[in-house]
């Protein structure tokens, strides 16, 4: 998978990307992660990429003309473009398993008052939102597209079936109540313990217990 981010600000994705198992998977060629300053299909001397809205207003919206280009040079016959935008379709566990299956995504982050209408309706393939709430700009939901995208590439968290275990055909992930070591921690005169059932060797009874300790992140 190959995943192209256009933004005003690409060095913020610079720590982000060069961690983990993110970064494991770029050194393996499993994926592939460029980021895109959107100033670099500017024509004038200032990399113009914003102006005053049309109807007046307060704020200032970036322009079509860069992004078009952009896009434009990034986009090959099997892409998607995306565009992250508060009134845009509310990203979920089931757009992520469809993203996985692609080959290549094209991220635009928006800033300022918003982006020209235009874009949403003649470049992008779709207008994505992380949640009911607005940010400062597209950066961060490009992050979380892509983590909740990568994880699900095969060779990423290097285990394939540990991501099989905790997803269900039809209803989405599954995320369980976990413990580790150790057994009784202590806090003051208080003890916090971990349930009896996950240390008694009973297979059976841990998997009820798990069953009724998980949730259902529906997709």
């Amino acid at each position: 998978m190959k995943i192209d981010i256009i933004t005003i600000f690409p060095k913020i994705f610079d720590s982000y990307f060069s961690e983990s198992l993110i970064r494991k998977a770029v050194e393996k060629g499993i994926v592939g992660i460029n980021i895109h300053d959107l100033r670099k299909w500017t024509e004038n001397k200032r990399r113009t990429v914003d102006d005053k809205p049309f109807g007046g207003g307060f704020g200032m919206v970036m322009k079509i003309e860069p992004i078009f280009k952009a896009v434009k040079d990034l986009k090959r016959k099997e892409s998607k473009v995306i565009l992250f935008t508060p009134r845009g379709k509310k990203y979920d566990q089931k757009t992520a398993t469809k993203f996985s299956k692609l080959d290549h995504l094209i991220m635009i982050c928006g800033r300022y008052e918003g982006v020209d209408e235009r874009v949403a309706k003649k470049i992008a393939d779709i207008e994505l939102s992380i949640g009911d709430y607005v940010l400062m700009g597209g950066e961060i939901p490009a992050m979380v597209v892509a983590e909740s995208v990568l994880r699900l590439v095969p060779g990423v968290l290097g285990k394939q079936k540990m991501i099989k275990e905790r997803t269900t055909k039809s209803k989405g992930f599954i995320e369980c109540a976990q413990y580790t070591r150790p057994e009784v921690f202590e806090m003051g005169k208080e003890k916090w313990m971990v349930p009896k059932v996950l240390l008694s060797g009973d297979h059976k009874k841990i998997e009820e217990w798990r069953k009724k300790h998980c949730k259902i992140i529906a997709g």
